[in-house]
């Protein structure tokens, strides 16, 4: 169930009975050169719609932009710098706790947003420590983050379609799952090598120069809808169960 698709009247009868919500976060950044820019955000948003639908929860608008400051050199890419993102996810929780929201399940699309949403946990622990002590209320809010790449069920699908090819960025993965998604942009190209080369990089211009076409370690021409859809159907009821464990303080 899509928060922004709810009244006001459906969000309030909601938290009669459950106070958990699915929150997708991902990027706005190059994805090589089949991938779409959007990559990061869509697959949050899609899979956590089918975590919802699956867990009888409301999800939450996604965070589209993140912390992508090192996919600069690549046209298209947009970043908030960690403190901004930080704010932002703060601003997002306290303004759904005001209305009684306590566990807040963020569901990620994007590397790179990992140790700033966590830091921004802690932010948000602190501010809502004393709002709600002020308010008289006693149930602390929680806030988690998982990876849907981290369902043990799509690491396996991801090892049995892809195996080595998988890769690290602009991944068969993801470029499958928006494929099937968003048939209607499925974008061809020629992928030289194949499976791009892997290895560290320091910023956004040593990005481009080591990884010219935007790929780490991936070979997403294996990508396909059909592909997509079965990570898909991996993802769903692993993250329907790690939502589920997670409400219920487990």
């Amino acid at each position: 169930m899509l928060l922004q698709h709810a009244t006001w009247i459906e969000a309030e009868a909601y938290l009669k009975r459950s106070t958990g919500i699915i929150m997708p976060i991902g990027s706005t950044e190059q994805h090589g050169p089949n991938g779409l820019i959007g990559t990061d955000a869509l697959c949050a948003e899609v899979i956590a719609k089918g975590v919802g639908e699956a867990a009888d929860a409301f999800v939450g608008p996604t965070i589209g932009v993140g912390m992508a400051v090192h996919h600069m050199g690549f046209a298209g890419s947009m970043t908030l710098r960690p403190s901004t993102l930080i704010q932002v996810i703060h601003d997002y929780v306290m303004s759904l706790a005001h209305h009684g929201f306590r566990q807040f399940f963020f569901l990620n699309g994007h590397g790179g947003n990992i140790a700033t949403v966590n830091a921004a946990f802690y932010e948000v622990y602190a501010a809502a420590e004393g709002a709600l002590a002020k308010a008289g209320v006693d149930q602390p809010l929680r806030c988690k983050l998982v990876n849907w790449w981290d369902s043990p069920q799509v690491g396996a699908v991801a090892r049995d379609l892809f195996g080595a090819d998988e890769g690290s960025h602009a991944t068969a993965s993801e470029v499958a799952v928006t494929q099937w998604a968003f048939p209607d942009t499925i974008k061809q190209a020629v992928l030289d090598p194949p499976r791009a080369p892997s290895g560290r990089f320091y910023g956004p211009a040593d990005f481009r120069r080591r990884y010219p076409d935007g790929r780490i370690g991936s070979n997403p021409g294996l990508a396909s809808p059909e592909k997509g859809k079965q990570l898909y159907d991996a993802a769903v009821p692993d993250l329907a169960r790690f939502y589920r464990e997670f409400v219920a303080g487990e």
